[in-house]
């Protein structure tokens, strides 16, 4: 019981109206929780990087006092976006390197390489990236023979779009001994002439022949490319990122700048499979701890089943469509993805495997459900997870669901890929591609992404792409196979809460609920409630991170 002296204190200081501290308010705001128990609120309390409380107005007012406010105006607050697949050097480098995105003939391209050559300052190697050739006239691959009248004395090497097939001039081949005798190493095929003489582009694997001889990026260029690639995510909203492939180098980045708080975007960075001595060093000490204010998690460990739908290296059941000869590449045998996946579900590591065609898919999950019965962990949720799930056999669908995988989407390659997709794979495969209705009717969970560089990493982009299934200009009108559209609400979360628990952190961020950090993006619109064509319209005005406004609309 307490004392009357206590008591009367307690009445005093009631009376006197005394609040608690926090470091931030945010008021006035229309405020989008996703947390289905509670959805929507008008104003944010934050201390110590967490949510304390969300609730109307004139309780966060009554209730607390704060050294920073932010008076939204009516502006829209939703849970930090979320992007749970990208690759934070490529998105970087892009930045650095010639932006081949949307360039409408190898002409172009040639012309912008040109420049580039007059503009350098002495002979060294040129990157880009970004070609597609189904969005040329002429819907061939490119060759050397045009790229190297106008590379002079540099080496040139060109990564098209989806990062699965590169152009490189006769300087490269010839350094890296590349001729007509060079077998295609396995997942992966050297495009030839009719006599057999490589026109320079290497497909899937086959890009490995020229590795040797590019120069190795410096912490210097690693360090620039990480800042750059931050910068762009907090200025479009996005204030965690799942990095699909890591190799030590950037981990040692991530973790020296996580250290020294230098990151300003979350990492779930997933190590490269590819890489046998990395994997067996964390396989060997389990999960990494070397977090630092949940900046950075490494619990994951990213494989490739086969290639890209573009370059036709997707791994296929039947033949391509459009080419009676080709089923696609299996970059990784579906022996060495069980291998993988049994060692990393017995260290408490996630695997999480690109698999683009129905073949690569159905690898995927059989290599996944044998891992589990192998490990006696079949029904327990590991959320393995499959990056793309494009184009999935009607079979194979709902043993996502029941196997508990995760499909990792990203809405903007349906709308990059709806012009060709059905001329690749026919109209009786297409009905598994980009299926998200199908996996959320079969129970499967999805999460979304953009693959950036592949495609831009603005969440609002994939946000209008999951929900119309139309390009920019409203092509085709209704939108491409509309029944597979996402509901606004199934599209925030693929952005959000899906995407974290994609991570294991649901606990931690993808809603705006008390005790979650504090990762917040204020949108000028409401993307739930206004027209489509208005969400491409849409600007960040705020993102923060932890508490901290990391990104400000200049006026």
């Amino acid at each position: 019981m307490l004392s009357r002296t206590t008591l009367l204190l307690c009445l005093i200081f009631a009376g006197c109206g005394l609040k608690e501290n926090a470091d931030l308010l945010l008021i006035n705001g229309r405020i989008i929780t996703v947390d289905d128990q509670n959805p929507a609120a008008e104003a944010v309390a934050i201390r110590d990087g967490r949510i304390i409380e969300i609730g109307k107005n004139e309780t966060i007012r009554s209730k607390y006092v704060a050294s920073r406010q932010e008076d939204l105006q009516g502006a829209s607050v939703f849970p930090g976006f979320i992007d749970a697949h990208l690759h934070m050097n490529s998105l970087g480098r892009l930045l650095l390197e010639l932006d081949l995105t949307g360039t409408a003939s190898f002409e172009a391209i040639l012309k912008l390489v040109e420049t580039k050559v007059k503009s350098s300052p002495k002979s060294e190697w040129i990157f880009g990236r970004g070609w597609d050739q189904n969005d040329w006239a002429v819907k061939e691959f490119p060759t050397a023979e045009k790229l190297n009248a106008c590379s002079g004395n540099y080496y040139v090497m060109l990564k098209r779009v989806d990062g699965h097939a590169i152009l490189v001039n006769q300087r490269v081949m010839d350094a890296a001994g590349i001729t007509r005798n060079t077998p295609d190493p396995a997942g992966g095929f050297i495009i030839r002439d009719t006599r057999g003489n490589p026109t320079g582009v290497l497909v899937d694997n086959a890009a490995s022949l020229v590795r040797k001889v590019m120069p190795i990026s410096t912490r210097e260029d690693d360090s620039l490319a990480l800042e750059l690639a931050m910068k762009s995510c907090l200025e479009y909203g996005l204030t965690s990122v799942h990095d699909a492939g890591v190799d030590p180098q950037k981990i040692d980045l991530y973790k020296n700048m996580s250290k020294r708080g230098k990151l300003t975007a979350r990492i779930y960075a997933m190590l490269d499979g590819s890489n046998q001595a990395l994997i067996d060093e964390y396989f060997q000490k389990k999960r990494d701890t070397t977090l630092v204010d949940n900046f950075l998690k490494i619990a994951s460990v990213k494989l490739y089943a086969d290639g890209a739908l573009g370059s036709r290296g997707a791994a296929l059941l039947e033949p391509y469509s459009d080419d009676a000869q080709n089923r696609g590449l299996a970059v990784t045998d579906q022996d060495r993805i069980q291998e993988i996946t049994e060692r990393a579900l017995e260290n408490g590591y996630q695997v999480c495997t690109h698999a683009i065609g129905d073949r690569g898919n159905r690898m995927t999950l059989d290599a996944y459900e044998k891992a589990l019965l192998r490990t006696n962990m079949y029904g327990l949720n590991k959320r393995l997870r499959i990056e793309h799930a494009q184009v999935v056999n009607e079979f194979d669908i709902p043993r996502f669901a029941k196997l508990g995988v995760i499909a990792s989407v990203q809405p903007t390659h349906c709308t990059s890929d709806m012009y060709w997709a059905e001329a690749r794979v026919g109209p009786k495969r297409i009905l598994g591609a980009y299926a998200w209705q199908r996996f959320i009717k079969s129970g499967a969970i999805l999460c979304n992404g953009s693959d950036a560089p592949v495609e831009s990493n603005n969440p609002l982009w994939g946000f209008y792409a999951a929900i119309t299934r139309q390009d920019q200009q409203g092509y085709p009108e209704g939108g491409w196979y509309p029944d597979q559209k996402m509901n606004v609400m199934e599209a925030l979360k693929g952005f959000t809460i899906n995407a974290a628990y994609a991570s294991f952190d649901e606990e931690l961020k993808g809603s705006i609920e008390k005790g979650k950090l504090a990762d917040l993006v204020v949108l000028d619109k409401d993307i739930t409630s206004i027209e489509p064509k208005e969400i491409l319209k849409t600007s960040v005005i705020l993102t923060i991170v932890g508490g901290k406004i990391l990104y400000r609309k200049t006026p």
